[in-house]
């Protein structure tokens, strides 16, 4: 490509807190960091349904399924046309996905890396020592089998 017929490249979008994304790559980034979320789902302005959630799978693939079942999301922002950040009233985020008549709404339950009273979620360092505990209680059922 001769640069002499190239437009001047636009910045990239910056959203702080609030804006709209309608690239996939964007959006599944903010889809995978939502964790548990209460979700929200209506089309043509009436609620079909509503529940709570993990946030399991987030792709982007033309020929599956967004699918939210036995309170787990799989989630393909092919299925959207864009992904609407904005706060609520008390500041917490809320994510919009948009496509036509159809729009899921996602509540973050809270920041888990901040877990707070009442909710507790499983930190890295937390398996860490769960998983030594366990090869650690393996060890002493292999000592007490060689001792018989």
């Amino acid at each position: 490509m001769n640069p002499e017929f190239h437009s001047p490249l636009l910045p990239a979008p910056c959203v702080i807190e609030q804006g709209i994304l309608v690239n996939k790559e964007d959006m599944q980034r903010v889809l995978n960091d939502l964790g548990q979320v209460n979700y929200y789902y209506q089309l043509d302005g009436k609620s079909q349904a509503e529940g709570q959630g993990w946030i399991l799978d987030v792709f982007s693939d033309a020929q599956q399924a967004t699918i939210v079942t036995n309170q787990s999301l799989y989630l393909n922002v092919n299925s959207f046309d864009y992904l609407e950040i904005s706060l609520d009233h008390q500041g917490k985020t809320i994510v919009d996905l948009w496509q036509e008549s159809r729009h899921l709404r996602l509540v973050p339950l809270d920041d888990w890396l901040n877990p707070r009273e009442g909710y507790s979620q499983l930190m890295p360092l937390d398996l860490e020592e769960a998983v030594a505990e366990v090869l650690a209680a393996r060890l002493d059922v292999q000592r007490d089998e060689e001792d018989f």
